[in-house]
């Protein structure tokens, strides 16, 4: 049952992922935005298949691989973002095209490293798909906090002046 629930959550995870990643989003670096990656980690890692018993060596380096796969994507897909500033302070991002042709270079190399798997004979679990994207989602979405934050304004610029809630300018200007 444990399988059927993790690709089910995958499943759920890449629909959802896909569908927002090409519309503009508002950015708040103040969020939470480890807190996905570590729910998939932890339901990738509570299941004991996630290494074969039998091909423990084999396993292993398909799972690091795995993982190295998920952090390279995670970075180009965090690198390739659009990151811009509205007029009123806002941060906004965007996946480009280049993004969607990383997402789909990801989903070829796990593809082809799920094969390997297949002719080495080693047991491959949904939990090692999960915790790569995981890792996929954790480093895209830290470099995305990380690129933003420069942009947002600080908390000075952002209280309302006269109530208004409008952000302000950084520097004091002169009349």
């Amino acid at each position: 049952m444990s399988g059927l629930i993790n690709t089910v959550v995958i499943c759920a995870v890449a629909v959802l992922v896909i569908a927002r990643q090409f519309r503009a989003r508002r950015i708040d670096t103040d969020r939470r935005w480890w807190i996905v990656p570590a729910v998939l980690a932890f339901m990738a890692l509570r299941d004991p298949g996630v290494i074969d018993p039998h091909h423990q060596v084999e396993a292993s380096l398909l799972l690091g691989t795995e993982l190295l796969i998920g952090l390279a994507i995670g970075a180009g897909w965090g690198w390739t973002t659009r990151i811009w500033t509205e007029p009123d302070g806002a941060v906004w991002s965007r996946s480009t095209k280049v993004a969607g042709v990383i997402w789909v270079a990801g989903v070829c190399l796990r593809l082809g490293l799920f094969g390997i798997g297949v002719l080495l004979d080693v047991h491959q679990d949904s939990s090692a798909l999960l915790l790569g994207l995981a890792a996929t989602l954790l480093v895209r979405s830290g470099l995305v906090a990380w690129r933003a934050r420069p942009l947002q304004p600080s908390a000075y610029e952002r209280s309302p002046a006269n109530g208004d809630g409008v952000a302000r300018a950084g520097r004091k200007e002169r009349v």
